[in-house]
């Protein structure tokens, strides 16, 4: 039976592996380092900072290596402490490579598109040492045949540039049969709308897209993409 879709690129960060719960375990043990109490209530409010800073970032707004410092400079001032943003992106970025927590789900879902014959790729805004590292711990690299991280092309999502040098690396790849699969709207969804393929948004938070946005499909848990694909 011929595959519906053939080319499956997937976002890692909440879609494979939960960064909500990595981020949370690794900025506790940056914080404790550093002196600073990791209260939930900090913990919290920095990932709304982090994400805050990563849309910067894809809006093309702001550079990668800046929005690294500012998310912990922002934290920093509404603490009214004094720490150096450097020191703490090289703590947090040694704690981040340790270990991963997958999403429900997701080991089962990669063995099954693998056995199946699916092309699967990974597309990631995220830092390459940290996700090759996550990629690494979890097992699951074999899974792809290449691993497009926005750090090493050069580009990211949802740049155009970024998806063209994913497609010109894939031989015999076909737009009509490609499928994006990822949880952010502004990146995964938008880019792949933008590059000409099929989105797939991985909502589990429940949210609701705007008008101007909607991807080709929605689902709210991983084990939805069986009956999709």
């Amino acid at each position: 039976m011929e595959l519906r879709y053939r080319f499956l690129f997937l976002d890692v960060d909440d879609t494979i592996l939960d960064f909500t719960l990595t981020e949370r375990a690794a900025y506790a043990r940056t914080l404790a380092s550093l002196g600073i109490a990791p209260t939930p209530e900090i913990l919290d409010r920095y990932h709304v900072i982090n994400e805050h800073w990563w849309e910067v970032f894809e809006r093309g707004e702001a550079g990668r290596e800046e929005i690294l410092l500012r998310r912990h400079e922002q934290l920093f001032s509404e603490l009214g402490v004094v720490r150096k943003s450097e020191l703490c992106e090289e703590i947090y970025r040694t704690n981040l490579a340790i270990g991963h927590y997958f999403v429900p789900g997701a080991p089962e879902l990669l063995q099954y598109l693998y056995d199946r014959g699916y092309e699967l790729y990974i597309a990631s805004n995220g830092v390459a040492r940290t996700q090759y590292s996550r990629l690494e711990s979890a097992g699951i690299g074999h899974y792809f045949r290449e691993i497009f991280i926005s750090e090493t092309t050069g580009h990211h999502k949802p740049e155009r540039a970024y998806f063209d040098y994913c497609f010109a690396r894939i031989p015999g790849f076909a737009q009509d049969r490609a499928l994006l699969i990822g949880d952010s709207l502004s990146s995964d969804i938008r880019g792949g709308k933008a590059a000409g393929i099929h989105t797939c948004w991985f909502n589990r938070k429940g949210k609701a897209a705007p008008p101007e946005l909607q991807p080709d499909y929605e689902i709210h848990s991983l084990d939805a993409l069986y009956d999709l694909l």
